[in-house]
């Protein structure tokens, strides 16, 4: 690889011009002709009876030209993993965000005027906001129909015999752990447009990260409103932001098909930063009992872990972020016994999605911190025990998953030379230093029955070509990606590709952003479409120089022979003998890729990803004994990630999901109280700033994965899986108390300082 020419260069975002410029589209700049302006109205109470809905009043406002209820949609229809929410809720509320009613006007003003003359009648219900209350015998059913408050799912994983390897532990390390809700903060807020022409056939503007799928759901929710085989297309906006919140389609989306279907209009719903933050979905809050035991020399030997997470009112995509959890319960670190269990709870708060890391900073929050008192127990330097269970290359793990490149050694040794851990570690007291690592999908990962991707491309007569990808880029820079990866195999300059991948009209199917898939798997569509694009120049080529395809390359846009230096010609020429020798072909090529991973078994075992990808983040923090403050001195986080396709984009991954990490650790948190949200906006949900950015060292460690294209593996998620627990064993070791409720803030350090003084005093 070393004469790569694109590949593994640092090479701006594509995009970033028309961003910087502020000409990229968004949803927000969208205008149709004839738009209306919808507006919902949500819940007054958690939890209450609807006894009566009066629209009349509103319907009378100038410019309103549709109100919808519940009884206008089709009855029973139900969105969601669990196809439990209604789009519009008729009967009874369970959340403060559930949709009562719906207005279409002519501008949002009037939308919003008409939404206060809607009059709601409730008979308000007790709320149950605590998922062990939830548990209890005797307490409300929220969903009669499923007759428990938990969910119905099978979250069990068994390897090997935990009771035995318990017994035959020489230190065992047992804690109770619990994190926060959190939000996503995009600061593109969600909204869409729907649009319906003459023959009902939709098209929605959307910021959706999963816009194939999405078109699905879609096309079920016309086949409920009588337009049997009509057309959906989903063309997508430039997303501005994307975490995980845009995984699902949510009711708004459903709302505003029904008020273009009424109107006969387009009409268009866009969120308020207050709707934002408490009409879309966070990351769920955990509840994680957890104990790991290992033997004389510090080889684990077993990990139980029993978790509660808070549903929410309904069930999105993401409640099955347990199924993410057995990741690193089962696999991070070589633990050959492992049992887990995990109950999602119905409660009256708001419910849940999938965020970045789905589920995996949680499980390995608990993990990481529990190993740390683990090593204590055993008098074992943390960072020996983490070297003396590292995952390896040709691993097969207890939840089989097949381990092909593997960095892990390396990342642990390159941050503990970083922090300088041997000399720092337990030395200075008010200042200290942690680590935890973590392991996550780097290829794919098969939680639908397909996992792919496609990518057709055209080439013209001059050499640019078009590649269009099923693959959303929501800020990460895929396109970019793609691009460079077409180049590369083509031979030509990156300003020569142009990318489409936002309209399903014309891109091919993908399964959506999520999993750190796409550099891996739309990267080996486009690869495989480059190549069979290639293949077709060279064969051509092949008969002007009467040589082999195969002693034929292209570089620069010129093709010449491997043979004889003298042979060469230029790209162009060639592409144009093509077009007038063969009566008009046109050069083509489309290469669907699914990766061979593999859906989990009624035990939840299978190789659900193709690659994994590992890193470690080692934190230097002091502390200030007096106000509880933690400031952060030095922050490393090395990855493994296979090849570097682009080492400007992945450093901005590390640095991204290293900061998002530290807001996770250190401060943010979703207020709520009795099902309401406290702190709905940016001036009380505490995220960093530019102010808060510690000095980040991002480490690339390359170890090559042979089934990624170039040798790459995904990078999305895992920059903020393992911060928050580096962060609390470097409190750890700072100043001897150990937070386990997230996120640390100063006030809960100083009482744990205050009561370990109380206890030293006694």
């Amino acid at each position: 690889m070393e004469n790569l020419k694109v590949v593994g260069k640092k090479i701006p975002k594509l995009d970033a011009p028309l961003k910087a410029a502020g000409v990229a589209q968004y949803i927000q700049d969208i205008k149709l002709p004839g738009m209306l302006y919808g507006k919902i109205l949500y819940s007054k109470y958690p939890h209450a009876n609807i006894l009566k809905i009066d629209t009349s009043k509103a319907e009378k406002l100038a410019g309103v030209k549709a109100i919808v209820i519940a009884k206008d949609m089709p009855p029973n229809f139900r969105i969601g993993f669990m196809k439990d929410n209604p789009p519009l809720k008729s009967k009874k509320v369970l959340s403060i965000r559930d949709e009562i009613a719906a207005v279409a006007a002519t501008s949002q003003e009037i939308a919003e005027e008409a939404l206060s003359l809607i009059e709601v009648e409730y008979e308000e219900l007790p709320g149950i906001f605590d998922p062990l209350e939830a548990m209890k015998e005797g307490a409300p059913i929220l969903h009669e129909e499923a007759k428990s408050n938990v969910l119905k799912l099978p979250w069990r994983l068994v390897c090997g015999d935990v009771e035995k390897a318990k017994d035959e532990s020489a230190y065992i390390a047992e804690d109770t752990f619990s994190t926060q809700w959190v939000t996503h903060c995009c600061l593109g807020t969600s909204g869409c447009i729907a649009h319906f022409d003459m023959q009902n056939n939709l098209t929605l503007y959307s910021n959706t990260q999963i816009p194939s799928l999405a078109q699905n759901d879609f096309v079920e929710a016309l086949n409920a409103f009588g337009l049997k085989n009509r057309r959906v297309r989903i063309i997508q906006a430039v997303i501005g932001g994307g975490f995980g919140s845009k995984l699902d389609t949510y009711a708004y989306e459903y709302i505003a098909i029904l008020l273009a279907l009424k109107t006969k209009k387009p009409v268009k719903i866009i969120f308020t930063r207050e709707e934002e933050f408490f009409a879309t979905s966070p990351r769920q809050c955990t509840i994680t009992k957890i104990s790991q035991g290992c033997d004389k020399e510090g080889r684990l030997t077993f990990r139980e872990v029993e978790m509660i997470l808070d549903n929410g009112a309904y069930t999105s995509w993401g409640a099955t972020t347990p199924s993410v959890m057995m990741l690193p319960i089962s696999s991070l670190y070589k633990v050959p016994n492992v049992k887990y269990t995990a109950k999602c709870v119905y409660t009256n708060n708001t419910y849940c999605q999938a965020m970045r890391g789905y589920g995996n900073p949680q499980a390995t929050f608990a993990i990481e911190s529990n190993l740390d008192q683990l090593a204590e127990k055993a008098d074992i330097d943390p960072l020996e025990i983490r070297r003396i269970n590292a995952n390896e290359p040709g691993e097969i793990t207890p939840q089989r998953f097949k381990i092909t490149s593997c960095g892990m050694k390396e990342c642990i040794e390159e941050v503990a030379k970083r922090l300088n851990w041997k000399e720092k570690r337990g030395k200075d007291k008010g200042r200290g230093v942690g680590m935890a690592s973590l392991i996550h999908v780097g290829g794919g990962a098969r939680v639908y029955k397909s996992d792919g991707c496609g990518t057709i491309i055209k080439m013209d007569d001059f050499g640019k070509v078009d590649v269009f990808t099923g693959a959303s880029d929501i800020g990460q820079g895929s396109d970019t990606v793609i691009a460079q990866i077409v180049a590369e195999v083509l031979g030509i300059p990156i300003e020569d590709v142009n990318v489409i991948n936002n309209d399903t009209e014309v891109c091919p199917w993908d399964v959506g952003v999520h999993a750190s898939r796409t550099t891996f798997v739309a990267g080996n569509a486009a690869l495989g479409a480059a190549n069979r694009i290639r293949q077709q120049i060279l064969d051509a080529a092949s008969k002007i120089f009467e040589e082999e395809p195969s002693n034929l390359d292209i570089k620069d846009s010129i093709i010449f022979s491997t043979k004889n230096s003298e042979k060469s010609i230029p790209l162009g020429k060639v592409l144009r003998r093509i077009h007038y020798t063969t009566g008009g072909k046109m050069l083509m090529a489309e290469y669907f890729y699914d990766p061979a991973n593999e859906n989990f078994d009624k035990e939840f075992k299978g190789n659900l990803s193709a690659s994994y990808a590992y890193g470690t983040h080692g934190v230097e923090v002091e502390v200030d004994k007096e106000t509880g403050k933690v400031k952060i001195l030095n922050y490393i986080a090395a990855h493994d990630v296979g090849k570097a396709i682009n080492p400007l984009l992945l450093e901005g991954q590390i640095y991204g999901g290293g900061l998002q990490g530290i807001g996770y650790a250190l401060g943010e948190k979703m207020i709520y109280k009795d099902g309401r949200l406290m702190n709905g906006n940016f001036l009380d949900y505490k995220i960093p700033t530019v102010k808060d950015v510690p000095p980040i060292q991002p480490v690339i460690v390359e170890t090559e994965e042979k089934e990624g294209p170039f040798g790459a593996k995904g990078i999305g998620e895992p920059g903020l899986v393992p911060t928050a627990p580096a962060i609390a064993n470097a409190i750890y070791d700072a100043i001897g108390v150990r937070i386990k409720d997230l996120p640390i803030t100063p006030e809960k350090v100083l009482a744990a300082i205050k009561a370990k003084e109380g206890e030293k005093k006694i």
